[in-house]
């Protein structure tokens, strides 16, 4: 196992190397993204604006379980590779378990509190008399009954990715999407369980639940070919193990949370404009979730390579790999926005064939496409510090984007252009991040670069 590792990591040509670990996670991603659009897909097949709304008004507080994804499972997967370039396997299996066992009890502690909170949860997503009703159905068995497994299984993908089985990572990722995409028409729609949007939810919920079975099975079966640990024996709460983890658990789990401000914004100023217009940004965002999972899950695979080099001071590797994936991000990603430009109304109308709806989703997509080339260089840059253990530099990342730049331009831009100018607050923000990203990067491989040289004059000075 470990010299298979260490082809891998150390040796394995760059794009090979890069196409073993991020094509998976793209793929899974994709399927991600299928699984949310089925949401969107079937419930927009009703016709019914109020229950499309109620699945947008629900999209913040499905995002906030990233906050806790990325606090135990970025945090805990960077930490493992970055101990397996140490050779450091104790810490793997520490991390590792620490991560598990905290994901289930935060999804717990997160149920309970959304039970407790349900009222004004409600209120403060925008949810109103006439969506109310279905959005608390919606979000009785994504949240209330699903938060845990919902989170469990994202976690336990990132800790089997992270010592390079990103094959196996994806599969239980993709299973849960597709038990969801089979489920979804069974439970919404009106000659199935005629459920409407709670029965997206709960076609959610069973699919994260079988997600979550078949990692507990792979790690039954791989015991002892696995450093993926969750033996409750080995949970430690030690400052190094605890440190580790949170120093950049923490700053991802900021980002996302901002992303959950961001998007509660966006939604509140948008339902102002009544459950069309709502409706018609949540097809637009999930249409642009496409590319924008597309970019995520090249950043989050190459992350165990980074992270790998990086501990073991391969430098220029590291390097390459970041160069190489930025350069198949930017293209594809430029390629994406100008299809998406040429072609909206055709991709609203597959989702709610509503002449006002497809005319307002039209001009939000068009302006949600124009930040997608630049998006994807800022996912690098901080997928690099999330993978070099550099969580201060994830942070200050996700406060200029949402609180410096993004959230004041959805007030300008909306005072400024009602309704229309909330698609290009993402743009605005990107932009600036973009250029941003390039010379912190090129700031950082040059003072690493500069670090690995004296490193290697003094041994050649000792030897």
């Amino acid at each position: 196992m470990q010299q298979d590792r260490t082809l891998l990591f150390e040796e394995t040509p760059i794009p090979k190397a890069v196409a073993t670990l991020a094509v998976p996670t793209i793929l899974s991603s994709l399927v991600m993204v299928l699984y949310n659009l089925a949401d969107t897909y079937f419930v927009g097949m009703l016709n019914d604006p109020i229950q499309n709304a109620a699945v947008t008004l629900a999209a913040p507080v499905m995002l906030a379980f990233n906050a806790v994804n990325n606090l135990f499972g970025v945090g805990s997967s960077s930490m493992m590779s970055r101990a397996l370039g140490r050779r450091d396997y104790d810490t793997v299996a520490k991390s590792s378990t620490f991560g598990f066992w905290c994901a289930i009890l935060s999804g717990l502690a997160f149920s309970l509190l959304c039970t407790l909170f349900k009222s004004p949860l409600l209120g403060l997503l925008g949810a109103d008399a006439t969506t109310r009703a279905a959005t608390e159905a919606y979000m009785f068995w994504t949240v209330i009954c699903g938060a845990a497994p919902a989170i469990l299984n994202v976690v336990m993908a990132y800790m089997v990715r992270s010592e390079g089985s990103a094959m196996h990572a994806s599969i239980g990722t993709m299973s849960g999407c597709f038990l969801n995409i089979i489920l979804d028409p069974i439970f919404i729609m009106p000659w199935g369980l005629n459920m409407g949007a709670a029965g997206a939810g709960l076609a959610t919920f069973l699919s994260n639940c079988f997600a979550c079975l078949y990692f507990m099975v792979l790690l039954f079966v791989k015991r002892g070919r696995t450093y993926v640990c969750i033996d409750p024996r080995k949970l430690s709460f030690e400052s190094s193990i605890v440190g580790g983890v949170c120093l950049v658990g923490i700053p991802a789990a900021i980002q996302n949370l901002l992303n959950v401000t961001g998007m509660t914004i966006l939604n509140n100023f948008t339902s102002s404009y009544g459950a069309n217009a709502v409706a018609a940004m949540g097809i637009a965002q999930k249409i642009n979730q496409v590319p924008f999972y597309i970019a995520n899950g090249l950043s989050q695979g190459i992350m165990p390579l980074i992270s790998y080099n990086y501990a073991s001071d391969n430098i220029k590797r590291m390097k390459h790999t970041l160069t190489f994936a930025a350069k198949i991000s930017v293209t594809g990603l430029v390629l994406v926005s100008i299809a998406y430009s040429f072609f909206a109304g055709d991709l609203i109308t597959m989702f709610m064939d509503n002449p006002e709806i497809v005319e307002m989703g039209s001009r939000f997509l068009r302006g949600f496409c124009l930040g997608l080339p630049f998006l994807c260089v800022d996912f690098l840059a901080v997928g690099v510090f999330q993978a070099s253990g550099l969580g201060r530099n994830a942070l200050v990342f996700a406060i200029l984007r949402k609180i410096v730049l993004e959230i004041p331009a959805l007030f300008i831009l909306n005072h400024f252009f009602p309704l229309y100018g909330l698609a290009y607050a993402q743009f605005t923000a990107e932009l600036v991040l973009s250029v941003a990203a390039v010379i912190i990067l090129v700031k950082l491989f040059g003072k690493l670069e500069l670090e690995k040289a004296d490193r290697d004059a003094q041994k050649a000075q000792k030897a």
